[in-house]
């Protein structure tokens, strides 16, 4: 193994040198300083004598005289199925004080992508205990659902709560017995405070979920360049899980602006033309190569499903990360301000939110046979209700009929009682599903225009109608 002392120039996270032989793009790099630290780089150009070398560590130390190694090999992460309740820095090394990590094997951190072929459709329900999102916006397993956020909005605790409450109910039905799939949480957390790590920390120990979980930590004071490598290092391990070991690993990348952040500042480094706001043209390809590492293989009993959480800048979702999150995403759960100073917890505006995959995923069978239909209507009764809370504003509420109050009606308590509901509640898509109707039942049955009769007839409570009537 050669070792070259041939550093020509020094620029942010970035070191140039000179090499008289060809180096690999995206190999992996040893840099010895002067005063005896060993740095981690990688290869991101490698041109006729001349390469450029993203340091992991930051370039601080490195001078002119310090020794360059090229291993030959692009970086892999050592897995095995110990690393579950482990916690890891950035870069994949143990910080949680427990023994060294022996790996069953080490994968290529890049991944393969799984060929369209052998995908098998996402179509089993995932019951979060959420009711906005059970309910409204049904998670499936094998899905990529981005939670939109914005800064000091409660999209952490959301994230714990389903790290937490999460399962397949069909497999809790079928008991112990059989061979079921086992359940894993795999987090990954880029560019986040010391103060949210220990909330992260402290909510895993308190719940025991640390035990079927692996913790990746990227601090706010890491460096950027070893942000870009840790979702792909959370996302190798959560696919040897789920395809060696037939794990169904939930994965949760927290948070994806830092992630292109640190794109923009490596760009900025190497010179690159920028594209909209400043980040790179290739945003929408490196964003793809992370979420599309999601989903079920034909023949293989283990999945991956993937929640990556977003801050949107400025609470602008023309932002270019979450434009382009959202091209490649199935859905996207987004969180409104307003809600949230309204306090309701978690304040998810169903409205813009959407999962693509949720018919495949409910229905008789799965949730309900009246699933999709109390979904549509109480989406088309909030979404009235919304219209005519601006209405109320110009003409107040006296000026309305009984039918329009009972649908303004609907909208307070579509807030106050269904999405509201704490982040230590659990509920079943049984319980989501009666609330529902226990709602629907304050509107008058021919305003339900969504919902099959005999659904109607099987569900709706007379009682209810008749007591918001006496009220109104």
């Amino acid at each position: 193994m050669k070792e070259y002392q041939t550093i020509t120039e020094i620029s942010g996270p970035l070191v140039f040198a000179e090499v008289d032989e060809p180096v690999g793009y995206d190999e992996i790099v040893e840099i010895e300083t002067d005063d005896g630290r060993t740095l981690r780089g990688q290869v991101l150009e490698s041109s006729d004598g001349l390469v450029s070398i993203q340091v992991f560590e930051g370039t601080g130390g490195i001078d002119r005289n310090a020794s360059v190694r090229f291993l030959g090999e692009t970086m892999k992460m050592p897995v095995t199925e110990d690393l579950l309740g482990r916690v890891l820095d950035g870069s994949g090394e143990p910080i949680d004080g427990g023994p060294e990590i022996v790996p069953e094997s080490r994968e290529d951190i890049v991944g393969e992508a799984i060929n369209p072929f052998s995908r098998e459709y996402p179509e089993e329900f995932i019951q979060t205990g959420v009711s906005g999102i059970d309910g409204m916006n049904t998670l499936v397993r094998g899905q990529k659902l981005p939670i939109f956020s914005g800064s000091g909005l409660p999209h952490n605790e959301l994230a714990l709560q389903i790290a937490r409450q999460a399962t397949v109910p069909e497999e809790e039905e079928a008991g112990d017995d059989e061979e079921g799939s086992e359940f894993a949480v795999i987090f990954g957390a880029m560019g986040i405070t010391q103060e949210e790590a220990n909330e992260f920390m402290d909510d895993f120990e308190r719940t025991g979920a640390l035990e079927r979980s692996v913790v990746f930590m990227n601090l706010a004071d890491d460096p950027a360049v070893e942000r870009t490598v840790t979702p792909r290092l959370a996302l190798t391990t959560a696919e040897y899980l789920a395809f060696e070991k037939d794990y169904h690993v939930l994965v949760i990348l927290t948070d994806i602006t830092n992630y292109c952040e640190a794109l923009r500042e490596i760009g900025a480094a190497r010179e690159e033309v920028p594209g909209r706001r400043g980040y790179p043209g290739y945003m929408y390809t490196d964003l793809a190569q992370l979420y599309e590492r999601a989903g079920r293989i034909e023949g293989k009993d283990g999945s991956v499903t993937q929640i990556p959480i977003l801050t949107m800048p400025g609470d602008d979702d023309t932002h270019p990360i979450p434009d382009l999150t959202g091209y490649i995403t199935e859905g996207q759960i987004v969180m409104d301000r307003n809600l949230n100073s309204q306090g309701v917890e978690p304040p998810v505006n169903v409205l813009p939110s959407l999962s693509r995959l949720m018919d495949d995923g409910i229905g008789e069978g799965l949730t309900r046979e009246d699933h999709g239909d109390v979904s549509d209507q109480m989406y088309a009764a909030y979404a009235e209700g919304e219209d005519l809370r601006d209405l109320v504003n110009i003409v107040g509420r006296e000026a309305l009929s009984d039918r329009d109050n009972k649908f303004l009606d609907f909208a307070d308590r579509f807030e106050t009682e269904f999405v509201q509901q704490g982040y230590d509640n659990n509920r079943s898509i049984e319980e989501t599903l009666e609330l529902g109707w226990d709602l629907l039942s304050d509107l008058p049955k021919e305003a339900l225009n969504r919902i099959d009769e005999d659904l109607i007839e099987e569900h709706y409570r007379e009682d209810e109608a008749e007591t918001a009537e006496v009220e109104a």
